[in-house]
């Protein structure tokens, strides 16, 4: 199963090509253009609530063999612990309305609601929780069950941590990225459709992506 690489490259501006004579020469911006994350805690230990208003929870797919179409899911709810001295103590629960599904096209979106995929009258949550969790530095790899349409199979995902900080509200918070690729037909999201240049409507494989935003809890 493919992993989303969160290693960061050095940042080292990228010069901007010669322009053709008689043009105008455009600069090229560094990719890294968000200012250097914070540390607030040395040690990250504890409860946490995911913060729905500041996380993304995402997938993208290929369509029609030639474009990617994004989505996310705008509604869900999760909790976290966190040992970094015993990672495997570590633990993760989220819970995903199905129907906040939403890719910016209510007939798309209307689709994906449908039996063909997601089945929200069926099925109303999709779910994911740890079984195990490790950690190597500043990246933890997740291991849970993900249940979609009733269908439970374990999934990877490797996290990188992106920084701690206390807000103006004196809320602890740290984050995280990462992502996982799967193929949705494992859990029975099989529809498509055959193109007659070859190929297929929608991609089996579908790619996760996750932008976590967590509160730490008072003991």
């Amino acid at each position: 199963m493919a992993l989303f690489s969160r290693k960061k490259s050095p940042s080292t501006p990228v010069a901007a090509p010669a322009a053709p004579a008689g043009r105008t020469a455009t600069a090229v911006l560094d990719r890294h253009v968000f200012d250097e994350a914070t540390q607030a805690v040395q040690d990250i230990s504890g409860d946490y609530l995911i913060d729905a208003s500041h996380t993304r929870i995402g997938f993208s797919a290929r369509h029609a063999m030639v474009t990617t179409v994004r989505g996310q899911f705008d509604e869900f709810e999760g909790t976290a612990h966190i040992d970094t001295v015993n990672p495997a103590a570590s633990s993760v629960s989220v819970s995903i309305t199905a129907a906040s599904v939403t890719t910016g096209n209510e007939q798309r979106d209307g689709h994906l609601r449908t039996p063909d995929f997601f089945d929200v009258d069926t099925h109303e949550t999709i779910t994911f929780v740890s079984t195990a969790v490790s950690r190597q530095g500043s990246e933890w790899a997740i291991t849970g069950d993900l249940t979609i349409n009733g269908t439970s199979r374990p999934v990877t995902v490797v996290f990188e941590e992106t920084g701690s900080a206390k807000d103006p509200y004196g809320n602890l918070r740290v984050g995280f990225e990462g992502g996982t690729s799967i193929n949705r037909t494992e859990w029975g999201l099989s529809f498509n459709a055959a193109l007659e240049t070859g190929g297929v409507l929608v991609s089996e494989k579908v790619k996760l992506e996750f932008d976590i935003s967590a509160i730490a809890q008072s003991a």
